[in-house]
């Protein structure tokens, strides 16, 4: 019998972060192999073309980048580059029984904080509050391509307490209570702590400070960019690094196990022509703490539950608005939010954790092709199209759980419904048709991203998020908090400490460990 082909580093999955440690790798010389179970590379970082018959490529799950250090795209040399939006936010209210909203960047800040709340106080309030997440952001994401501190040492880099009692001691919302009065302002701050994270402001167990802090850190800025081409764009030029660095890429093939004694592995894997093994001195997995437990055969860590609504839908035009006060061009050229107010959040949280659909789910929307123009064939461009997508809160999985088809189509109404009370005209009356006639609108659910993209529970960042640093240095992190049980296994994807979003950093992370750097 043929022993099977040994590789240095055999990688199991070909998204962002499994490409990003090939490339490192392979850069560094040593022989790498990627094993992708889907048909392409990317997981859920993709641009697609998901309705028949239009020219539209969208960043159909994940769609802004904030976490990505500069630092890999120019060691990798990738040929990738983002969009700064022109405008942070904007959240439509009614005020005084008007149509009234905050929009939120550049020298009209102050004056739309004014106009809403009456006084200067909130704006003052906001920039002391961010002036506290900026000053942890220069000095915390640094750390994040740099091997795991200590809470202590990243408690001195800080050198803040006040910034580290409220986001490393106290739920967030206490901080967001203490700083502003306005209930409209304390939801758009307490957003950042739910995306994919299904929490109350005050949960102890703080899983919602660390969802917050990562929403924050991004570029040492807390900026969210647009992909300029599209998320496809970053996976693209990161599987051409690999590539061209020497590593193979193996799509349509699934990982089923994982042999090691810690000193050699047997990978296991599957085709539509069969079956097949190649042997590894290292196991790099970019696929969940879930689906690595599955692969070694051992216990899986406790279950994962997302908690979002996915749209994305392709407009004739941009809706007009019941605030007149602001061109829509502006509103939805950053993020839009609706049903995000402080008390709305809290109602729709209570509402799903009674095992109810939210009766006015809360969203953000936004439209990625005012910024980036690209990802619209030339036609449409011309006509004045644009995308839109959408990302919905407090949706657990557990809500879909007894008929997902029926609980989609009931929360996507509501959702739409929400936004509709802020427009002076239905968005069914902007969508586009596809080449059948169809409206341009597709909805992904925690289940439907569990069966399209394998996450745990439909979970965005494979399980909660993780504070990045090692608590005391016995709690099993290891030096760069990619390691596992294994010597020669170890995580490289969202589940691993300083994992989550569009980030390359366990994927780096885990290169370097292999590296000993």
């Amino acid at each position: 019998m043929t022993a099977p082909r040994s590789y240095d580093a055999v990688i199991i999955g070909g998204g962002h972060n499994g490409l990003v440690a090939a490339a490192y790798l392979a850069r560094a010389g040593r022989s790498v192999l990627v094993l992708e179970r889907l048909p392409g590379t990317g997981g859920a970082a993709v641009s697609t073309r998901p309705f028949p018959g239009v020219d539209a490529r969208l960043s159909r799950y994940s769609y802004l980048v904030s976490l990505l250090p500069p630092k890999i795209v120019r060691d990798l040399g990738l040929r990738f580059a983002v969009a700064r939006r022109t405008i942070s936010s904007y959240t439509p209210a009614e005020r005084g029984g008007r149509a009234a909203g905050l929009l939120v960047g550049g020298e009209r800040t102050r004056e739309s904080f004014a106009a809403l709340t009456g006084s200067d106080a909130e704006y003052a309030a906001w920039r002391r509050f961010y002036a506290k997440t900026g000053h942890v952001a220069e000095r915390v994401f640094p750390t994040l391509t740099e091997p795991l501190p200590t809470r202590e040492a990243l408690r001195a880099r800080i050198a803040d307490d006040e910034a580290w009692r409220m986001l490393f001691e106290e739920p967030v919302g206490v901080a967001i209570e203490e700083y502003f009065a306005d209930d409209l302002v304390r939801g758009v701050v307490l957003t950042d702590a739910l995306i994919g994270t299904f929490a109350d402001a005050h949960d102890p167990s703080l899983v919602q400070n660390r969802c917050f802090l990562y929403h924050v850190i991004g570029g040492g800025t807390g900026e969210w960019n647009v992909p300029v081409g599209g998320m496809g764009a970053l996976t693209g030029a990161l599987a051409d690094a690999a590539r061209s660095a020497g590593a193979e890429i193996r799509t349509g093939h699934e990982a089923t196990r994982i042999g090691t004694d810690g000193h050699h592995a047997e990978v296991a894997f599957r085709t539509a022509d069969g079956e097949g093994t190649v042997a590894a001195r290292h196991v790099l997995v970019g696929a969940s703490p879930h689906t690595l437990a599955a692969l070694l055969g051992e216990d899986a860590p406790p279950p994962a539950e997302g908690a979002q609504l996915k749209v994305n839908m392709l407009l004739k035009r941009l809706p007009r608005l019941r605030d007149r006060s602001v061109d829509p061009r502006d509103a939805f050229a950053g993020t839009f939010h609706v049903s995000e107010g402080y008390g709305q959040l809290a109602a729709a949280y209570r509402e799903a954790a009674a095992g109810r659909l939210p009766s006015a789910p809360p969203s953000e929307i936004y439209c990625h092709s005012l910024s980036d123009p690209s990802i619209l064939g030339p036609d449409l461009a011309a006509r004045g199209y644009q995308t839109l997508t959408l990302f919905g809160l407090h949706t657990p999985a557990r809500l879909f759980a007894a008929d997902n088809d029926t609980a989609r189509a009931a929360l996507l109404k509501a959702t739409l419904a929400e936004l509709d009370a802020h427009l002076d005209e239905p968005l069914a009356d902007c969508l586009a048709t596809d080449a059948e006639g169809r409206p341009c609108i597709e909805a992904k659910t925690p289940l439907d991203l569990e069966r399209d993209l394998r996450l745990p529970g439909g979970h965005i960042f494979h399980g909660d998020l993780a504070f990045p640093y090692a608590a005391d240095g016995t709690d099993g992190t290891g030096r760069w908090g990619v390691e596992t049980a294994h010597a020669n296994v170890l995580l490289c994807g969202a589940g691993a400490v300083r994992g989550g979003g569009v980030s390359g950093i366990p994927g780096h992370n885990a290169a370097m460990a292999v590296l000993g750097r």
